[in-house]
């Protein structure tokens, strides 16, 4: 559902009402220190608590891992879930009318909601409808299908919620319509029932089939999987895509393996919905399963939520199905995983078993040393390329280093390429080290045009004796721009009687702040009343709402012992910032400048040679004097 655009009032109705101690509480136990409240942070992994929750401020603060945030911050980055639909949640739960900006769609808003809730309700019974309908006799072929076929017991039987399908053509739909009162447009829409093309009325879309309920991260039914208990096709047949439910955004048992994924610090992607439930049956609580189609970027940046580190391990089936499996996979998560964004991994289990197979007869410990030693995407694509060929042999000799630089080519890190330029080389060398620096070389001679090449930019000082003035921030500048405009941050955001003279100061000079996040920052600022008593709280509201990074300036919200002591020298402080931001702007003026004269022939354009040069002139006057007013340097407050 597109939620649209939300109220601010009903964003502040919510905040008001959603007690802040009232929801850490459901997640963090807390205990009373002082006027705050502290707990283990659920955000990492702590033994001695440095989570704090004010009760009057109405935020959270982890002093170990500087997460922080209000009440609808919180249940964002722990449930992984967006602004608009926390908000909604929060409104419900503590009976907030829900308004938008657009009062002609508060209506179908409202239509939407109670449409998505008649969905869940449908489904959620329908459910327990097929968990009834297995333990009847007509449902005695599935449940024992479960047991003897996948060796289930009735604690992960009843754990995952699995039923049964009555054979009848109606079953579903008389019980629902007829007994339950739903509508049938309802059931239709939730993928349950079918319309006839003929004579009117509706069928049961699942029929004599084994029923696995797929549900959303919050645990809530959206679809079914049934499998068949017959020689019927196909063998698996999955729900329709509804309001609920579309399969390249959804993964069976993320809402069992989420907390195993983030105790544990790694995901398991497998192919089947068996394949998963063993392994949580076998105490491997850190496994999903795609809902069979290949394996979308949207399900990879879903699993990644909940692992800090981001490491994925792709256990498809070593069969040639399963091969291909895994590159369709690597092939959409590729760019990530060369970025660095995602740790990938390959396993293939011995002997061209799935996850459920091996189970059968090895232990959860073999599977996890398995997992252990899974080796990495880049070399385990790199053992397919070699798989089957014969180095002594030219063709393949030649064909086996097209591949290998082809993948090579597209590594970013240095280190890594580096690495990987010699694993390859000694692959091609085949034992002999004579050969090794020839492979070497000859592998980097063909990924060298796709290389890129760092240039160390040249100084202002140094460009008097000519060559190429950059024209971006040298990256001691860079630092110092950076420190200058977080300290004047930092004091707009906690010294409200300086605030107007900031902004003065900024105007008088004709500053702007250089580096984005700070001016994103500085734009919602200027939006936002000088006098706003309740700032920060607001402008940690329009970052959620607007979905931009607040962890690149999160950390300005909150004061340590340092900082306080910083801001005590206000006034010195902030002339000091300014001063540093001036100087910055000044010499890249001045490098600006100077490029151009530099550029310049002064025979042919010697108005154009002499006009440059009284500018960058004239801005290293500046420079020079800008310097001599500063009261001290920026960095003695560092």
């Amino acid at each position: 559902m597109q939620i649209p655009r939300l109220h601010p009032d009903t964003i502040e109705e919510v905040k008001l009402r959603a007690d802040i101690v009232d929801v850490v509480s459901e997640y963090v136990v807390l205990r009373k220190r002082g006027k705050d409240f502290v707990g283990l942070c659920p955000f990492h992994d702590e033994k001695s608590p440095s989570f704090t929750v004010s009760q009057t401020k109405q935020m959270y603060y982890c002093f170990g891992c500087q997460a922080a945030g209000n009440a609808i911050k919180f249940v964002m980055e722990l449930g992984k879930r967006s602004f608009p639909d926390v908000v909604l949640d929060l409104a419900r739960r503590y009976q907030v009318p829900v308004q938008t900006l657009e009062p002609e769609q508060r209506q179908e808003l409202q239509r939407q909601l109670s449409l998505r809730e008649q969905l869940y309700e449908v489904l959620a019974s329908s459910a327990q409808f097929y968990q009834h309908a297995l333990r009847q006799s007509q449902g005695q072929k599935a449940i024992q299908y479960l047991q003897s076929n996948r060796k289930l017991k009735e604690e992960t039987i009843q754990q995952f919620g699995l039923g049964y399908a009555p054979a009848g053509w109606e079953t579903l739909h008389r019980y629902l319509v007829e007994d339950k009162h739903y509508p049938a447009q309802i059931l239709e829409k939730a993928g349950l029932i079918k319309p006839r093309k003929e004579g009117g009325g509706y069928y049961d879309v699942f029929r004599d089939r084994l029923m696995i309920p797929i549900r959303d991260v919050q645990g809530r039914v959206i679809a079914f999987g049934g499998r068949t208990l017959t020689d019927e096709q196909p063998k698996y047949l999955n729900s329709p895509e509804t309001e609920l439910f579309s399969k390249g955004k959804t993964l069976f048992a993320l809402d069992q393996a989420k907390a195993g994924i983030s105790q544990v610090d790694q995901a398991v992607v497998v192919e089947g919905y068996f394949d998963a439930i063993a392994l949580h049956a076998a105490g491997i609580n850190n496994a999903v399963a795609s809902l069979g189609t290949a394996l979308s970027l949207e399900q990879v940046r879903l699993i990644l939520r909940y692992t800090e580190s981001k490491q994925l391990v792709l256990n498809f089936d070593a069969d040639k199905a399963g091969t291909n499996a895994a590159v369709r996979a690597i092939g959409e998560i590729a760019e990530l995983a060369y970025k660095g964004e995602v740790q990938l991994k390959i396993l293939n289990l011995p002997d061209g078993k799935d996850a459920d197979e091996y189970l059968y007869s090895h232990t959860p410990e073999d599977y996890g040393e398995l997992l252990k030693n899974a080796p990495l995407w880049l070399n385990w694509q790199i053992q397919q390329i070699i798989q089957d060929r014969d180095l002594k042999q030219a063709t393949d000799f030649q064909q086996v280093t097209q591949q290998l630089v082809k993948l090579l080519k597209n590594i970013a890190n240095s280190d890594t390429l580096n690495y990987y330029v010699s694993y390859c080389a000694d692959i091609l060398s085949l034992g002999d080290t004579r050969l090794l620096p020839l492979r070497v070389e000859n592998l980097l001679t063909q990924i060298a045009p796709a290389t890129a090449t760092y240039t160390k930019p040249v100084s202002a000082k140094k460009a008097w004796g000519g060559g190429k003035v950059s024209d971006s921030p040298l990256p001691t500048e860079r630092s110092l721009l950076e420190h200058a405009e977080a300290l004047l941050l930092r004091i707009y955001l906690h010294c409200p009687e300086q605030r107007q003279a900031i902004i003065d100061e900024l105007e008088e000079r004709d500053l702007q702040f250089s580096l984005s996040h700070h001016r994103f920052l500085w734009q919602q600022i200027l939006e936002t009343a000088v006098e706003q008593v309740d700032l920060i709280s607001t402008l940690e509201n329009i970052y959620l709402e607007l979905s931009e990074d607040l962890g690149l300036v999160s950390y300005l919200f909150h004061l340590n012992e340092k900082w306080k002591k910083e801001i005590l020298r206000t006034l010195q402080v902030v002339q000091a910032a300014i001063a540093c931001m001036d100087l910055v702007m000044l010499e890249k003026r001045y490098r600006h400048f100077l490029e151009l004269w530099q550029q310049t022939d002064p025979e042919a354009e010697p108005e154009r040679y002499q006009s440059y040069y009284q500018a960058f002139y004239a801005e290293k006057i500046k420079l020079q004097k800008i310097d001599r007013q500063r009261l001290f340097s920026i960095t003695e407050l560092l």
